[in-house]
C-alpha cells in the first residue's frame, strides 16, 4: 500500500486509516457526521494526494485531449479548468477526469486514484500526435481545503484573492511560504473552498500553516467517509459506484460534457444514443419510509419487479433521510416516480427527485 506525504499527520491525528485505492487513507477522524458538518457551516482539509496528475505539453496537447475526453476542451482559456471524461470506445466511460489549461501548450489532468495506470495507458495508446506526456502524480500532493469559511480562514496564507477565483478556475500563486502553487476552485462538496497542488515536500509544512491560520475558523482535517457523504449531497458523480465501463455519459446524465462539436473516441456510438435515447437513466431518489440505500441494492416496482440498481447510497447527514443515485428503466425514471428499494427482500418506498439533494 502506497502513503501520502501525509499519512504520518493523519495517525498522529488519530484518524482511522483505510485502504482506499492501493492507499493508505484516512477514512475519519471525529465521526463522519460530525466532519460533514464542519464542512458545510465552517471548514475542513482533506488529503486527497491519492489522485493522480498527468501534464501534457506540446503543440499538438489540446489534439490529444480532444480525441480522448468527451468535452471541448478547445473552449479552455489559461486559468480555466474543465470537467470531462474518457470515452473508452465501447460507450462506457474510462473515467472522469479535470482539465487545466496551464499554459498556452500545457494542460494538467486530474483523475482518480484507482484509474491512475489505466489512464496513463489508455491516453498513451492515443499519442500517436508526439504530445510530451508526464505522470507526476507521485510527486505532488494535493489538499482540499472545504467550506463557506474556507477562504476567510486561508486568506492570510496568500496574496492571491481567494474570494476572487470563480468555479472551476485556478491560479498559480504564493501559498504558506510556496511559490507556484496551483489554487484551484473545483470543489467536490457543494460547499466552496479551493484545492492546493503542491510538491510533496513542501506539503507538512504547509499543512501545519494551514491548520495554525484556520484555528480561529474552527478548521479540522476531515476523512473520505465524509467527502463520499458531502459528494452524495449535491449528487456528484463517483467512479467505480455511478459511473465506470459499462455506462454511458448519456445514461450517467453527462450530457452536458459530451460535446458533439469535435471528434472524439465514441462520439459515433454515443451520438446514434443520443438521437435514439437511453433506455435507462441514473437517477437521485429519497426514502420515503425509512430505510439506508446502498451500493448495488437492487431497485424495484410497486410490483416487486427489478427495474434497476442502486449505485451510491447514505443517511444524509443534513437532510437527515435516506438518498441515493441508482439507474432505472426510463419509464421509471421521470421526477416524482415512486420507486422501490429492496433492503433485506423488502421494498422500501422512495421518490425520484430533482438534485442536488442539499440546497443551501
Amino acid at each position: 500500500m502506497k502513503n501520502t506525504a501525509l499519512t504520518e499527520k493523519h495517525i498522529a491525528l488519530g484518524a482511522k486509516m483505510v485502504p482506499f485505492a492501493g492507499y493508505n487513507m484516512p477514512v475519519q477522524y471525529e465521526g463522519v457526521n460530525l466532519e460533514h458538518e464542519t464542512v458545510r457551516n465552517g471548514v475542513g482539509v482533506f488529503d486527497v494526494s491519492h489522485m493522480g496528475e498527468f501534464l501534457l505539453t506540446g503543440p499538438k496537447a489540446l489534439d490529444l485531449i480532444q480525441k480522448v475526453t468527451s468535452n471541448d476542451a478547445s473552449t479552455l482559456v489559461v486559468g480555466k479548468a474543465q470537467y470531462s471524461c474518457l470515452p473508452n470506445g465501447k460507450g462506457g466511460i474510462v473515467d472522469d477526469l479535470i482539465v487545466y489549461k496551464m499554459k498556452e501548450e500545457q494542460y494538467l489532468l486530474v483523475v482518480n486514484a484507482s484509474n491512475i495506470d489505466k489512464d496513463w495507458d489508455w491516453i498513451s495508446s492515443h499519442n500517436d500526435l508526439g504530445v510530451d506526456m508526464k505522470n507526476i502524480s507521485d510527486d505532488y500532493s494535493l489538499l482540499a481545503i472545504q467550506g463557506p469559511k474556507a477562504a476567510e480562514a486561508m486568506q492570510s496564507l496568500t496574496s492571491v484573492d481567494l474570494k476572487a477565483i470563480p468555479y472551476y478556475n485556478f491560479v498559480v500563486g504564493d501559498f504558506a511560504g510556496v511559490e507556484h502553487v496551483i489554487i484551484s476552485a473545483t470543489g467536490y462538496t457543494g460547499s466552496g473552498g479551493f484545492e492546493i497542488y503542491v510538491k510533496n515536500d513542501a506539503v507538512n509544512a504547509l499543512w501545519d500553516k494551514v491548520f495554525e491560520a484556520g484555528a480561529p475558523f474552527g478548521i479540522k482535517p476531515i476523512g473520505l467517509a465524509a467527502r463520499d457523504t458531502l459528494r452524495l449531497e449535491m449528487g456528484f458523480c463517483l467512479y467505480g459506484n455511478d459511473i465506470n465501463d459499462s455506462t454511458s455519459p448519456l445514461e450517467a446524465g453527462l450530457g452536458w460534457i459530451t460535446k458533439f462539436t469535435k471528434e472524439f473516441t465514441d462520439a459515433e456510438f454515443l451520438k446514434k444514443q443520443k438521437e435514439e435515447g437511453v433506455t435507462r437513466k441514473l437517477v437521485a431518489f429519497e426514502m420515503i419510509d425509512r430505510g439506508i440505500p446502498r451500493h448495488d441494492y437492487p431497485i424495484v416496482d410497486a410490483d416487486g419487479k427489478e427495474i434497476g440498481i442502486v449505485t451510491s447510497g447514505t443517511m444524509s447527514p443534513s437532510m437527515k433521510i435516506g438518498i441515493g443515485l441508482g439507474y432505472v428503466t426510463l419509464e421509471n425514471s421521470k421526477l416524482d416516480s415512486e420507486i422501490f428499494v429492496s433492503i433485506r427482500d423488502k421494498g422500501i418506498k422512495a421518490k425520484v427527485v430533482k438534485l442536488p439533494f442539499y440546497k443551501n
